[in-house]
């Protein structure tokens, strides 16, 4: 089993991967293969709401969105971190995870278990993570909890570390993912199907 951490922070050891270290120590303390992604500092841009990954299945911006998406079926289990801008997530992992999400990964993601982690000095942890976790809502996807909201606090990476709290939330999240992804593999192994969600009923408020 493999999760995939991606880390949207611009920086590729701040904060941000800090948290996504110690989930990631977790898993692996667990028997679960753990790859930490770094979105990197290229400007990445936002969907263009062109609406060709519809026929293609591709985004037609041909950049690490797509070769992200491409391994999908890799993955057991996805945690995006994102460091906190005016309470919300960085908007390089924003248009990043509109993309990846609106062009499949989503939907092939269904049924796997996802968190979203945060960094921040000070305040508006809890908005960030709130506007994560909707990627995972919106597809079927089980939110895995810690025993914390998944923040962590510091300017910088050893004030992170010094967020003794914090460390251990995220090393707790990642045991309990690896827990969760265990109970699913066992549930296939047992002959339970997958989750498959209904097909979308879409209505517009206005006609």
């Amino acid at each position: 089993m493999k999760a995939l951490l991606i880390n949207g922070s611009p920086n590729a050891n701040g904060c941000t991967y800090t948290a996504l270290e110690e989930v990631a120590r977790g898993l692996r303390d667990n028997d679960v293969e753990a790859e930490i992604f770094h979105i990197g500092r290229k400007p990445i841009e936002g969907c263009r709401a062109c609406k060709s990954c519809y026929k293609t299945g591709r985004c037609v911006i041909d950049d690490d969105v797509n070769a992200l998406r491409d391994r999908a079926d890799e993955f057991d289990a996805l945690v995006v971190g994102s460091p906190v801008y005016y309470a919300s997530a960085s908007g390089q992992v924003t248009a990043f995870m509109d993309r990846l999400f609106y062009s499949g990964m989503g939907k092939r993601m269904c049924g796997k278990p996802g968190a979203a982690v945060v960094s921040c000095r000070r305040g508006g942890a809890s908005a960030a993570f709130d506007q994560l976790n909707k990627y995972f809502t919106i597809c079927g996807m089980p939110i895995v909890s810690s025993n914390y909201w998944n923040q962590i606090h510091g300017n910088t990476p050893e004030e992170a570390k010094q967020d003794l709290e914090g460390m251990q939330t995220m090393y707790t999240l990642g045991c309990n993912m690896a827990w969760l992804m265990k109970c699913i593999d066992a549930g296939k192994k047992a002959g339970i199907p997958p989750l498959a969600l209904p097909q979308k009923v879409m209505t517009n408020y206005i006609r």
